[in-house]
């Protein structure tokens, strides 16, 4: 049987099954195979990331109330959070991980910590 790396193309010896030469070929071939998946979810990390960091800073105490355009100064990015929490008198909380907020009015927002997590 005549097989071929998937990465390099050397041809191959030992198990009929075999698909690559080495480590290298094995996780080169699967790098690139997941390339256009992984720069996405990097992106993705990034801004969440950004906009924990933004909570966080203006949120040392664990409760604070802070205008919109701050958040928007810094960069943070409403489209982007981690889980939303929605209380019993229908209030909508967006976290990004343990740091959450939730517009209360007038361009404001108030910052929250889970402690539960």
């Amino acid at each position: 049987m005549d097989n071929q790396c998937l990465d390099c193309g050397t041809r191959l010896t030992g198990r009929v099954d075999k698909k690559f030469c080495n480590d290298l070929c094995r996780n080169n071939y699967h790098n690139k195979e997941n390339r256009e998946d992984s720069q996405f979810m990097r992106n993705i990390n990034a801004i969440l990331r950004k906009n924990r960091n933004i909570l966080k800073s203006l949120n040392p105490p664990g409760k604070s109330k802070v205008k919109k355009q701050e958040l928007v100064l810094q960069g943070f990015n409403f489209k982007y959070f981690t889980n939303v929490y929605k209380t019993k008198n229908g209030r909508v909380y967006y976290f990004v991980y343990e740091h959450g907020f939730i517009d209360i009015g007038n361009d404001y927002f108030a910052l929250v910590i889970n402690s539960e997590i």
